[in-house]
C-alpha cells in the first residue's frame, strides 16, 4: 500500500467525507439529522470554526479522517486539541492509516505550540485501544455526559 497523504478537507471533499462519516455512524450504531451532519461540515470548511478536519488519502482516495476541536485551556496559555473524531474505512483498517492521521497531527501540534492531543474512544474498541494505547495508556479519568436537550 501507498503511504497516505493526509491535507486538510476542503470544499470538494464533502462527498468523500459524507461517505465515510455515515460509515463512522454506522460503526457507532447511530443517526444524527441532516443538519447536524450539514453544519459539521460546514464547521469543517470554515476557516474561522476551532473544527477541522485531516483527510488521508491512498491511491488518490480518502480513506480515513480526524475531526478536531481545537480550543482554550484554563491550565494553560496554549491551546488543546480534542480529536473527536477519528475513522478509517473498513476495508483500510490495520494499514496504518489512523496511525499517520494521529502522527499528523501531533506534528501539527508541536509545531503550533499545542499543549496535548486528546481523545477518548469505548472500553469495548479493541482494535483502536491497541493504536491508541501504542502512543499512551489511558488516564484514568472517567467521563460523565449530562444531555441538556431531548
Amino acid at each position: 500500500m501507498t503511504a497516505p497523504v493526509i491535507r486538510d478537507a476542503g470544499p470538494a471533499d464533502r462527498d468523500d467525507w459524507l461517505r465515510l462519516w455515515q460509515g463512522y455512524l454506522e460503526f457507532y450504531g447511530t443517526a444524527l439529522d441532516d443538519a447536524v451532519t450539514a453544519m459539521t461540515w460546514n464547521r469543517i470548511i470554515d476557516p474561522v470554526s476551532a473544527v477541522f478536519t485531516r483527510l488521508a488519502l491512498v491511491d488518490d482516495t480518502v480513506a480515513g479522517f480526524a475531526t478536531c476541536i481545537l480550543h482554550p485551556r484554563t491550565w494553560a496559555v496554549e491551546p488543546a486539541c480534542y480529536l473527536e473524531d477519528l475513522f478509517v474505512d473498513p476495508a483500510r483498517r490495520g494499514s496504518g492509516i489512523g496511525r499517520a492521521l494521529i502522527d499528523d497531527l501531533i506534528a501539527i501540534g508541536r509545531r503550533d505550540g499545542w499543549t496535548n492531543l486528546y481523545w477518548h474512544t469505548n472500553a469495548d474498541n479493541a482494535q483502536a485501544r491497541r493504536l491508541y494505547d501504542s502512543y499512551n495508556k489511558a488516564d484514568g479519568f472517567v467521563r460523565y455526559r449530562l444531555p441538556l436537550q431531548k
